[in-house]
């Protein structure tokens, strides 16, 4: 049965994208490196990330295919680099996702008493099952998920924010523009997830309007909820917060129903990203075994509507081992971050190429330049996406190469 989702539920599976567990740590980090000033890494990175999803959403209208990023590059710069951009995307996700699983269950186990292995093995596993019942039902899980994870943030920034002194964002720059650097490296991993969403830009009912929708109303989204935490965190916990801001700030503003809450908080801020990159990734997987650079078995069910359960069932054997025989959480963490920041920067110099001259070219021009130049802060982790570029031009299969789709 063909099913297709609606704008609302392609924008909470993208909110569910870009919002994602680095929230519980990541304006402790940011603060460490910057002192107060990271308030201004923070609005920072969220300028430079709108023409990013403004230019993933204006290839996705006009390209949409369940290859996402990968079919954009291979439109612009041939099959050979498509392989590559979706062996980028497809091999960060088994680490990424299965590294916010771990750290949605560190956070459980801390506040609600749960065992950490035990809830990550749990957050997969629903994500799993929420894909193979289609997107249709994993949209409107992700709708019911994300109103209200966006309404326990704004309950954290509310209570506590009337806490909030001034005498808290002084020294304002203490460690200067090479500490607001440094939180900026470090913030990257909550601006990553605009690429997840290209790869259901085909499976909107409305075609041609529903991701562009969907984007614009994550970017309003997401820059009032993180401006929201940042200042607010800094302005009542200071610069040297707890390593739990978003307990902190609830135990300030709610009392001792902080810990559970920051514990409902985790599995949803989870779940919504596991959710979104199990379902981007298993429509890439059928995508890139129909355009040869998988076995095409893996191809059933990647048409718009349907499920690709083969796709989808590789995915959950590809994430067994690394949740059996997890390593070090910030290694996991930095290589997705890697990997996911080369399929960026590809997806976006791509739709320089692409894109008609005007406004959309425009902007893809100052997204590329952003994300080329952010690629700077992966540092050596940048040997994963070398080694995945070098796989996929290895073995990519020789026969049965079908002609790249060119979008409707």
């Amino acid at each position: 049965m063909t099913q297709r989702m609606t704008a609302g539920q392609g924008t909470a599976l993208l909110v569910g994208a870009v919002l994602g567990p680095g929230m519980l740590v990541l304006p402790h980090l940011a603060a460490d490196a910057a002192g107060p000033a990271s308030v201004l890494a923070w609005a920072g990175l969220l300028a430079l990330s709108v023409p990013v999803a403004l230019t993933f959403a204006a290839l996705g209208a006009r390209h949409p295919d369940g290859g996402g990023v990968a079919s954009f590059v291979g439109l612009a710069f041939g099959r050979r680099a498509s392989a590559v951009a979706g062996w980028w995307f497809f091999g960060a996700v088994p680490i990424g996702t299965v590294a916010g699983a771990f750290v949605g269950g560190q956070y459980v186990e801390a506040c609600l008493g749960v065992d950490g292995t035990l809830a990550a093995w749990l957050i997969m596993i629903a994500a799993f099952a929420a894909n193979a019942a289609g997107l249709r039902t994993s949209g409107r899980l992700q709708i019911a998920f994300v109103v209200l994870l966006v309404a326990l943030l704004a309950a954290a920034v509310i209570s506590a924010a009337p806490h909030a002194d001034l005498a808290n964002f002084t020294p304002f720059a203490p460690y200067g523009l090479g500490g607001v650097a440094a939180a900026a490296g470090v913030l990257m991993f909550a601006f990553v997830g605009w690429e997840a969403a290209s790869h259901l830009s085909a499976e909107f009912a409305d075609r041609r309007n529903g991701l562009v929708r969907a984007t614009v109303v994550t970017l309003a989204v997401i820059a009032v909820l993180y401006v929201g935490v940042s200042v607010t965190s800094v302005g009542v916990l200071g610069a040297d917060m707890t390593g739990v801001p978003l307990t902190a700030m609830l135990e300030i503003g709610l009392g001792g129903a902080a810990r559970p809450v920051t514990g409902v908080v985790a599995v949803l801020l989870t779940f919504g990203a596991v959710n979104t990159y199990i379902a981007g990734a298993a429509r890439l997987g059928a995508a890139l075994a129909r355009d040869g650079a998988l076995p095409g078995w893996f191809a059933v069910g990647g048409e718009p509507g349907r499920v690709p359960y083969r796709s989808l069932g590789l995915l959950a054997v590809l994430c067994l081992p690394v949740l059996v025989w997890a390593v070090d959480l910030d290694l996991l963490m930095r290589a997705t971050s890697a990997c996911l920041a080369a399929v960026t920067a590809a997806g976006v110099v791509a739709a320089v190429r692409m894109l008609p001259a005007g406004r959309h070219r425009n902007t893809a021009v100052v997204g590329a330049v952003m994300s080329v130049a952010s690629l700077a802060f992966c540092g050596v982790y940048l040997v994963l996406p070398v080694v995945l570029a070098l796989v996929a031009t290895a073995v990519r299969p020789v026969g049965a190469r079908r002609p790249l789709k060119k979008g409707i």
